[in-house]
């Protein structure tokens, strides 16, 4: 049970550090692409739609699933305290059994650490998305 347990808490933190990692490297990718974008170099508005919204589909995955990521490294953390529970005869220390929810819920609140961030970032680049669509649309009309 304990390699079980390693695998929830240092996998799901692993999976989490990942997706991090991940909206890091695509905000900064995203946000040199609207620093240094040239509406005139789009020839029809479709192809300025499919340039500026590239990589936004992961970083809104990131932020819809990571929560979910957490919330799976929590419960396999909950079933190790209940597994030592079962195995000590009902007589385990109840210090040990609140650190070990302590530490199971630490993986849900890095799993918002990511989520929350990311959406916010996503909603930031479709802001921007739109913008360079209506400034496109002001310079052909």
């Amino acid at each position: 049970m304990e390699n079980f347990k390693l695998i929830m808490e240092y996998g799901t933190l692993a999976i989490l550090l990942l997706m991090s990692i991940l909206v890091v490297g695509y905000t900064i990718e995203r946000w040199a692409f609207f620093k240094n974008i040239n509406l005139k170099e789009f020839k029809t508005k479709n192809s300025l739609e499919r340039d500026a919204t590239k990589n936004l589909t992961i970083i809104s995955l990131i932020g819809s699933n990571a929560p979910y990521v957490g919330l799976l490294g929590t419960v396999g953390g909950i079933m190790v305290v209940f597994y030592e529970i079962g195995m000590s005869g009902g007589a385990l220390d109840t210090s040990k059994v609140i650190i070990g929810l302590g530490l199971a819920l630490k993986v849900t609140a890095a799993g918002l650490f990511v989520a929350i961030p990311s959406t916010m970032i996503y909603g930031g680049f479709l802001r921007k998305v739109d913008l360079a669509l209506s400034e496109y649309e002001d310079e052909i009309a």
